[in-house]
């Protein structure tokens, strides 16, 4: 899995209708105030390993500062909630062309069903998540607090 997560004072998503590119009115924009936008990516060989990896280090991850700012509390500490977003170009390929290639990226169905997996994993670390909608055109906004962004690979991390 490949997750970008960056800390943000606010972050919203709402999805466009296929159709029209207005907003989707069977979707109710999300928001969250303090916390962590993630933009999330699976391929097909990731499954529970990772994901539990992943929600327990997001979770204890300290990035907030303390009292003395340093990056010393955690989003339990400050309250914060995440907004999760699957974003399967993440596993783009550019070393050839100019079109990215996404033969790496995660079967759609797999893709989702681990999307899932890993939000209710964070949600059982005691995190209110709130989600897009997987497979959907989204407009994703967000104020980066810090800045601070930090990507987590699990390939890269042997997991």
């Amino acid at each position: 899995m490949r997750i970008v997560l960056q800390k943000v004072s606010e972050g919203t998503v709402d999805v466009a209708d296929g159709t029209t590119g207005e907003a989707d009115p069977t979707f109710d924009p999300q928001h969250i105030g303090n916390g962590y936008v993630l933009l999330v990516g699976v391929e097909d060989a990731d499954g529970t390993k990772q994901v539990d990896w992943l929600a327990r280090k997001i979770a204890n991850l300290r990035v907030f500062e303390d009292a003395d700012g340093k990056m010393n509390r955690s989003i339990h500490d400050v309250g914060g909630s995440v907004l999760s977003i699957s974003q399967f170009t993440l596993y783009a390929d550019v070393r050839k062309g100019n079109r990215p290639s996404f033969v790496k990226a995660g079967e759609p169905v797999h893709a989702e069903q681990v999307w899932h997996e890993f939000n209710d994993a964070l949600r059982a670390q005691g995190l209110e998540v709130k989600e897009g909608r997987f497979g959907a055109h989204m407009r994703v906004n967000l104020v980066n607090d810090g800045p601070v962004t930090i990507i987590y690979d699990t390939d890269e991390l042997g997991i």
